[in-house]
């Protein structure tokens, strides 16, 4: 049987669990939280005094610290560049039964909040060009990213189980400067953002898990590839209005590193907790090829660690065009 058949099998058999899964990790949306939980009331008297809290307390975070909000936010809200990889997979298809489209769309479902709420905080915080914010997503979404799974379910769910941690780890730390400066409402509504990402961190982890044990060889292959080439940042094709793709990306990853929201460190630490997760060093009945590529998985923590002390981040004051003039 070909690797396009067997993976295909792998995700019909786990399709058998999907009520489970989306029971385990996902949320109704009558119980879940929404934005207009964290945000003025405008249907109170008190809305416009509320807004004017928000105006004056935002004032207390640097330009860094909404440098990366914004670019958080931009990356949330280019959600349906990541619903269209999800349901192009092998083994999903559109058919409204298909229990991976529904997955899918549940997913997103709960995704599309976080850009929701965190895009009218960005508006109502008074402290950035919004409407160069709006062109930089505009441009996210059209320009598209390659994630380098094409349609393979193994190596997408390697993509997403990394991406949902690192999420989480931007947002929670997010919530800890917010928290320091008092901010308080804002240190809530990123916490309770990184609360989701874990949760669907988790989902794609299992998933992982689930496929080792069943094809243990394969998916340690494509676990291998995802590591080899690193994990393509969503914001990779970042720009500003008139910039060409990626032309802000770089800019912002230092920004981030310098404020400690995502740094270097973060991403060796989550490789760490995949192998560990996953438990790498104890999956047995691998291929000669797969063995090579578990210890290659092994020793790739260190080596990027040891890669990451050697960085330099700049303290460059960059002008942002999503800032507003001083």
């Amino acid at each position: 049987m070909s690797i396009y058949n067997v993976r295909k099998e792998v995700m019909l058999n786990l399709e058998k669990s999907m009520q489970s899964f989306m029971d385990r990790y996902l949320i109704p949306a009558e119980k879940i939280w929404q934005p207009t939980d964290f945000l003025p009331n405008s249907q109170k008297d008190s809305f416009i005094s509320e807004v004017e809290e928000i105006r004056e307390i935002s004032k207390e975070l640097h330009d860094d610290f909404w440098v990366v909000l914004v670019g958080d936010t931009i990356t949330e809200e280019a959600l349906p560049t990541y619903e269209s990889w999800l349901l192009d997979l092998d083994g999903v298809n559109q058919d409204p039964d298909n229990g991976w489209a529904k997955w899918v769309r549940t997913w997103t479902s709960e995704e599309n909040r976080h850009g929701d709420v965190l895009n009218k905080y960005l508006y109502l915080s008074g402290r950035v060009n919004m409407r160069e914010v709006e062109i930089s997503t505009q441009h996210l979404i059209a320009d598209g990213f390659d994630i380098g799974t094409s349609t393979d379910p193994y190596k997408n769910f390697v993509y997403t189980t990394f991406q949902e941690l690192a999420t989480y780890v931007s947002h929670n730390n997010v919530a800890k400067i917010a928290r320091k400066k008092g901010h308080k409402v804002l240190a809530k509504m990123s916490k309770i953002i990184a609360g989701d990402e874990m949760r669907h961190h988790q989902a794609y982890s299992h998933f992982v898990k689930e496929i080792f044990k069943i094809d243990p060889s394969e998916m340690m292959l494509a676990f291998r590839d995802m590591m080899k080439y690193k994990i393509v940042m969503p914001a990779l094709h970042l720009r500003e209005s008139f910039g060409a793709k990626g032309t802000a990306f770089d800019d912002f990853s230092a920004v981030a590193q310098r404020i400690g929201v995502y740094t270097g460190f973060d991403y060796v630490d989550i490789l760490r907790k995949l192998n560990t997760m996953w438990e790498i060093d104890k999956i047995t009945n691998l291929t000669p090829e797969a063995e090579k590529a578990r210890d290659y998985l092994m020793k790739l923590p260190d080596r990027m660690y040891r890669i990451s002390e050697r960085i330099v981040i700049p303290d460059t004051k960059f002008d942002f065009k999503w800032m507003l003039p001083a």
